[in-house]
């Protein structure tokens, strides 16, 4: 369990910085900063994903909360606007805040205390938000909930229009609100003795976040009405927010079998330390549904949706390691389904937009991960069904071209990209510029290459195809000899990071080499790939995983911070990603024979985390942090492969 107390709570700075995340399983969530603030647009107590997992709206952005005792007010919420004005001030009434495993914020009012509990119901647009007085039953109160809506896209933010809303309507126990031109509906039911509507627009909302994005940070939300609850001692009042019209009196079942479902996801892990049962937990955050039968994986909350790179990325972490073989043959049959050319999609927009292919080793991690699928299960008839002409198919058209210029050279190793366009993880563009432009024969690119053509071989071999086993044979021969040839940095002890086309090397030391050592078919063994191990461990190993960039390269950037500009250009420029630990340790493994000093030196690396669970987004792991002590988290509060590797870690290599 997570557990802040009450100096961490009415430490403005502390729990302003301090995020929690509930999901759904269909790509919604709920989150908001400890204190209920919201700092970022993306923040809301409903936020639906009305096509799983995609086009999610914040529906019930907060609420306004307040318990009255003999007739004194206590406002529970706050709230930031311009020039620092805090108001009103319902942090400083906390007296902790904990994840058991919902939100759990208690207040002390008085003699007397309150706790609110927010958690979402699997499967469903609905949220539920449970008020519990602690006091003796002839203690009476009066709880006032004021519902602030947005009804909108959650990537947009609102201002006051008195004609967007329809009038509210009200039947016993549930209020319907709609908004003109949106097609979702909200409903709160309720178990308020009194409604009053009013259609107030709460005005100028100040999102911290957005504002040191740089991005639009003033929002007006509208509140239908007042709910108002005759509370005494011992009660508990609910509030069900949901895209479905839903039934108040449910609020208790509902939570028992939203705890239950829960248990059973760290059953199986209950003798393991109290930090792999969290990144479990964590883990079960990111598996959605893709449409009514196939699951997929959500690259990252708030703002990402699945992209085929993350996801294959994250598969083994997230599904495998954790024995859900079921889940893992469901998002691999949903992205295997949009092959177009040899190539999975790189990203499904929020809309009906087609998908976009631009990736070059989105397709290579999806081959690896069928072959881990395989090494794990044996399960040869599924593959043979579902992927095998997929996966010969896949290196058909990387040997002879297909998007984006991507092509096997004659020298067997693998070239990508266009002007304006990029296709590695290291992916961040400003405009038409290409922060860090890696066109031509990306290290890690030879690797994955090289590890596709290689469990291709196996498969093809295992499946009693000798003609397709010897020619990717073959070329995965010829891939290896050229690679080793072409990209061995003598001056810096590893390997070039890319080869331009007209074969010149880019010696940026960065993380991408750890590939050619860490994946299971590696291009570099020996006293190289120790060479390699170490040069990354000595340049670019932090307490957060590795950087993008060693310190003393041109373009070096230690935070990550500013305007999109700022923060895009260092993106990759030296910013740390934790997901990179796990292929380092990976690799410092496998160079060092797994001994027990150089596990315990592995175990080392990941004891930042155990902390870091208790900070940014609460239960979870960061996208990225600052290259420069102290590391601060950046990005995305929850990250997939953050969590996948480090879980994959736990369970399989320390």
């Amino acid at each position: 369990m997570i557990s802040l107390d009450e100096a961490a709570c009415r430490d403005l700075a502390s729990a302003t910085r301090r995020e929690w995340l509930e999901t759904n399983g269909l790509g919604g969530y709920a989150s908001t900063t400890i204190m209920g603030t919201n700092t970022r647009r993306y923040h809301g107590l409903l936020v639906a994903a009305t096509r799983p997992p995609t086009e999610r709206s914040v529906l019930l952005a907060k609420l306004e909360d307040k318990l009255i005792i003999n007739d004194k007010p206590f406002e529970l919420s706050t709230n930031n606007y311009e020039h620092g004005t805090v108001h009103p001030h319902g942090y400083l009434l906390m007296t902790g805040f904990r994840l058991e495993p919902f939100p759990v914020t208690t207040y002390r009012i008085g003699d007397y205390t309150l706790e609110k509990t927010i958690f979402m119901v699997q499967d469903e647009n609905t949220v539920v938000i449970r008020y519990r007085f602690d006091a003796p039953p002839d203690v009476r109160a009066t709880l006032e909930l004021r519902p602030l809506v947005a009804l909108r896209n959650y990537h947009w933010l609102i201002h006051e229009d008195a004609g967007a809303f329809a009038p509210a309507e009200v039947e016993p126990g549930l209020l319907r609100i709609m908004r003109h031109n949106e097609p979702t509906t909200l409903y709160l039911a309720h178990d308020a003795e009194h409604i009053y509507l009013d259609n107030l627009w709460y005005r100028q909302f100040v999102l911290l976040e957005e504002r040191a994005r740089g991005f639009d940070y003033h929002e007006d939300l509208f509140s239908p009405g007042l709910l108002v609850c005759e509370l005494q001692g011992g009660e508990t009042r609910s509030l069900i927010a949901s895209t479905e019209p839903r039934d108040v009196k449910d609020a208790a079942a509902l939570e028992v079998q939203e705890r239950t479902r829960r248990q059973q996801v760290i059953a199986p892990f209950k003798e393991r330390a109290e930090y792999v049962q969290q990144l479990v937990a964590a883990a079960d955050q990111f598996i959605v549904r893709r449409g009514r039968d196939l699951h997929t994986v959500i690259a990252g909350y708030h703002w990402f949706t699945d992209w085929g790179r993350d996801t294959m990325i994250s598969l083994p972490g997230l599904a495998l390691a954790l024995g859900h073989d079921d889940v893992a043959r469901e998002i691999l049959l949903a992205f295997a389904a949009y092959l177009n050319q040899g190539i999975l999609p790189n990203r499904f927009p929020d809309t009906d937009a087609p998908p976009e292919y631009n990736t070059v080793d989105g397709t290579l991690w999806f081959v690896h991960a069928v072959g881990e699928l395989l090494r794990r299960t044996s399960d040869e008839q599924f593959v043979r069904e579902h992927f095998y002409e997929a996966l010969r198919d896949i290196i058909t058209w990387h040997e002879h071209g297909t998007h984006y210029q991507i092509r096997m050279t004659d020298d067997g190793l693998l070239r990508a990209g266009e002007p304006g366009v990029q296709l590695t993880w290291m992916d961040a563009k400003v405009g038409d510029y290409v922060v860090t432009p890696r066109a031509g024969k990306p290290v890690e690119i030879q690797a994955l290459w090289y590890n596709a053509l290689r469990t291709v071989e196996e498969i093809a071999r295992r499946f009693g195809d000798a003609q397709t086993s010897a020619h990717v044979r073959a070329v995965a021969d010829g891939t290896r000899a050229s690679f080793n040839g072409l990209f061995w940095d003598e001056q810096n002890g590893g390997l070039y990071d890319c080869v331009s086309d007209e074969g010149v090397p880019d010696a940026s030391i960065r993380p991408n080499q750890i590939f050619a050592v860490s994946l299971p078919h590696a291009l570099v063994t020996g006293a190289r790939a120790r060479q390699v191990v170490e040069t990354v461990e000595r340049k670019l190993l932090t307490p957060y995983g590795l950087r993008t960039l060693a310190p003393e390269s041109a373009g070096y950037r230690p935070r990550y911070e500013g305007d999109a500009y700022a923060r895009d250009t260092a993106y990759h420029q030296g910013t740390v990603w934790p997901w990179l630990l796990g292929p380092f340790i990976t690799a410092y493994l496998k160079t060092n024979e797994r001994t027990a000093a150089s596990l315990n030196t592995a175990r080392g690396w990941t004891r930042s985390f155990r902390a870091h669970l208790s900070d940014a987004g609460l239960g979870q792991i960061s996208e990225i942090f600052d290259a420069d002590p102290p590391h601060t988290p950046r990005g995305c509060i929850a990250q997939a492969w953050s969590v996948a590797e480090l879980l994959r870690c736990e369970l399989e290599e320390l």
